[in-house]
């Protein structure tokens, strides 16, 4: 865990020392090689094994491989003096108190004052970790509990010290929010603080129930993923990730340390789990655990455990009438109202309803027992739900989804007493936890004990409260043009996974005919898990299906003005790709101004993999990047520059984050990088603004240098040799060819200068072409069907 935040810091751009232990005795190897306890190798053994793992892990820890020289190892006995020329030190060791009381009673000996010192503890009391230290270093003293992966996991529980001061708070808010591009919640120094106490108990209640409905494991995994609003490792499939040691260790620290808790019998995991514990049965780090994974006849099959056995056996899906139809509820508080509504009306309905209120009742009822206990608002228990365990709805949200005073009444049948909070809730006008209106948010405050307004976050811009305060310019069915303030308007994609079509396209034309008279900028973003996964598939299929050319034909041409207008637009566009930012979403990325783009943006010309090449002006962008490379070089360097873009775009490469677009190609050196998501549109506008500022003009028309036949012959023996290695089939041949030919420049047989228009218009006639290859409208009906790709 150490290595991988040392990771984050990394990606964040902060330098960083990263110390271990020291090892006691050699390995078989150290000794072989004469190696002695003494040698800088083995002293380091340990903290570089832990670097390594972090370079290696999957999800990767770092943005890129490059970005681990920011990491600089160490041990604690050489190097424990490093400590003394930092700012900020996180200790992430065993979660063992007196091992931290001795490390930080060394580290002490070598901290300057003022410097701030956290750790990185799932629930150990911060209290009593620091119990005996200066007074300067209790007041620059704090927890700061990081989820992992910390990469990727958006919380950081921020737990105060009884004498840390308020500015360390603040420093430690700003770094984690605007740095690392964390959310941060302040939690209570209580056992495993907010979203541990609350997500652990929700696991225990669901193994309870579904021993209780005698429920199979598949079953539990259908109730309790993307069904509730919650992520599609479900139950079981995240036990497994976490490992079923570490949960057993979290249920006994808390069941120890919350002796007045009115549920603290609850906390004991079922004998299975206590045996499966024994069995060495703990997930992913031991192979096999409520999932495993079998190689038979040469493929892989994952086995599902029975629990009652502790044997496995072949998966088997699970089938209930309530799940399947709350699949065609897209709202997620409306489908938990579906769900839960015959239960909570004593109907009954199918095990599914029954598993799900028993489940959701008891949950949302525990965390409002919780409060004030853990933590002062219940907006800090939703933040800390949602972005630590990634549920899309905290138990406060839950409660107003389903309705405060239905669920009240239907506990209180099942003689389950309403907690204080719940309570004082229902004595006040409005009943509800949340309330939205006009784009603004007010929350039931515990002290006040009314609705009160939250405070709007600080750089912080939300388009749905923008939208809900009238800031619409203009809209249709799958795009928006909203007014962000000071002469910038955002163009935003609500269409289904943000693909594109011509209202969008449309869309995006009239923002850039409103600048340079009504905007001055404009910024193409929009707050849905994925920017963009390119063109309308289903349409192009069914236009190809029917031989409509003509209509592929002028489709292309007017996403390709569409992309030339926002390139030499009178104002700067600035676009802001989050998530996926395939296809046709990375080309209007590739012809703006300027991206800032976020840090988990997975950019990629990826139309190869359903057998067409990038038809929007794509090549024609990575074709001038190309050119940009070997500025003033020979025809020689051209060749290499065209190398990797012929590669990442035959391959279909996509970048495995924002600072991996660079290396890619997909970002120039001037573009940037938002890390905290949530402030990635208000940054993207300050860009924008920026770039007005200074005194920003439409760049001039590009010539581009192509080569012509010196190019494609060399791209032609490359297709050729990988057919016959049998690493492409011959329709990605017939593919790479068709862009072997585009980035060539054509049929032209010496190097020279083309335009623009000229590549474009062999990009379309290249897209079309493919269009009426049978083998390519196989690939795209299968990908349409399964959502991989189709090697044909």
């Amino acid at each position: 865990m150490g290595a991988r935040i040392a990771a984050h810091l990394a990606n964040a751009g902060i330098p960083c020392f990263l110390l271990d232990i020291v090892p006691r005795e050699l390995t078989p190897d150290e000794a072989r090689k004469g190696l002695k306890l003494e040698s800088p190798t083995v002293r380091n053994r340990i903290v570089l094994a832990g670097l390594e793992a972090a370079r290696k892990a999957r999800p990767a820890a770092f943005f890129t491989p490059e970005t681990a020289r920011l990491v600089t190892p160490g041990n604690l006995e050489d190097n424990l003096g490093w400590c003394g020329q930092v700012d900020w030190i996180v200790e992430a060791v065993a979660e063992n108190l007196e091992i931290k009381r001795t490390l930080f009673s060394d580290v002490e000996t070598v901290r300057k004052p003022g410097t701030i010192v956290t750790s990185n503890t799932s629930g150990l009391p911060i209290h009593l970790i620091a119990e005996g230290r200066s007074e300067d270093f209790q007041q620059h003293w704090a927890g700061t509990h990081f989820f992992n992966p910390p990469r990727y996991m958006k919380l950081v529980e921020l737990i105060p010290g009884p004498k840390t001061r308020t500015e360390v708070l603040d420093s430690l808010t700003e770094i984690c929010d605007n740095r690392l591009g964390k959310g941060v919640v302040v939690a209570k120094d209580t056992p495993n603080f907010i979203a541990n106490r609350i997500g652990t108990y929700s696991m225990l209640n669901v193994l309870r129930q579904m021993q209780a409905l005698d429920m199979t494991i598949e079953e539990v995994d259908a109730c309790t993923g993307p069904a509730i609003g919650q992520p599609k490792s479900a139950t079981f499939r995240t036990a497994d990730i976490v490992g079923l040691d570490v949960l057993v260790h979290v249920v006994r620290n808390i069941y120890e340390n919350i002796p007045n808790d009115e549920s603290r019998e609850m906390w004991h995991v079922p004998a299975f789990i206590e045996e499966m514990l024994k069995r060495g049965m703990l997930g992913d780090k031991t192979g096999s655990g409520f999932y495993k994974r079998v190689k038979k006849g040469g493929e892989s099959e994952i086995l599902t455990l029975d629990w009652k056995t502790l044997g496995y056996r072949p998966r088997q899906k699970a089938k209930f009438g309530s799940i399947e139809a709350g699949k065609t509820i897209e709202d997620t508080r409306e489908r938990l109202r579906s769900l839960v509504a015959p239960a909570l009306d004593g109907k009954g309905g199918d095990k599914a309803n029954r598993f799900l209120w028993a489940c959701l009742g008891e949950n949302c009822l525990y965390a409002a027992r919780r409060v004030p206990e853990i933590a002062n608002s219940i907006v800090d228990v939703d933040r800390a739900m949602r972005w630590g365990f990634a549920w899309e709805l905290g138990p406060f949200e839950v409660w107003d989804a389903i309705g405060v005073e239905k669920m009240a009444s239907a506990l209180e049948r099942e003689s389950k007493q309403a907690p204080p909070v719940v309570k004082s809730l229902l004595a006040s006008p409005k009943r509800v936890f949340y309330e939205y209106e006009k784009g603004s948010t007010r929350y039931f405050d515990l002290a006040a004990n009314s609705l009160q307004p939250l405070p709007e976050p600080q750089g912080i811009i939300i388009l749905k409260s923008l939208k809900d305060r009238s800031g619409v310019v203009q809209s249709n069915s799958v795009a928006s043009l909203i007014d962000l303030g000071d002469g910038v308007v955002c163009c935003e994609f609500h269409s289904k996974m943000n693909s594109i079509g011509g209202d969008l396209v449309a869309m995006i034309q009239a923002g850039v005919n409103r600048l340079g008279s009504e905007f001055e900028a404009m910024v193409i973003g929009n707050e849905a898990p994925n920017f963009s996964v390119g063109a309308n598939l289903m349409l192009v299929l069914v236009t190809a299906q029917e031989g409509e050319w003509d209509d592929i034909h002028m489709a292309v041409r007017q996403f390709q003005r569409c992309n030339m207008a926002i390139k030499y637009a009178r104002g700067p566009v600035v676009a802001a790709p989050q998530g996926m930012a395939l296809g046709g979403g990375c080309e209007i990325s590739l012809h703006s101004a300027r991206i800032h783009a976020a840090a988990e943006a997975y950019i990629g010309l990826v139309e190869t993999g359903v057998g067409l090449i990038p038809g929007g002006g794509g090549t024609k962008e990575m074709l001038i990047r190309a050119n940009e490379h070997s500025a003033g070089g020979e025809d020689l360097d051209l060749f290499h520059a065209l190398k990797p873009v012929f590669e990442n775009i035959a391959m279909a490469k996509v970048s495995a984050s924002g600072e991996e677009a660079r290396s890619l190609g997909y970002l120039r050196p001037s573009d940037l990088i938002a890390l905290n998501r949530d402030r990635q549109i208000a940054d993207a506008k300050e860009t924008a603004l920026a770039m007005v500022r200074a005194g920003y003009h439409p760049p001039a028309p590009t010539e581009i240098r192509v080569l012509g036949e010196e190019f494609l012959a060399g791209a032609k023996l490359a297709i050729h040799m990988l057919v016959r290695g049998e690493f492409a089939t011959e329709h990605d041949a017939v593919v790479a060819r068709k862009l072997a030919y585009v980035l060539a420049g054509g049929s032209i047989t010496a190097p020279q200068t083309v335009s623009e228009q000229y590549i474009l218009d062999l990009e379309r006639e290249a897209f079309v072409s493919l269009c009426g290859e049978r083998k390519t409208q196989e690939r795209i009906a299968h990908t349409l069907k399964t959502g991989k790709p189709l090697r044909n």
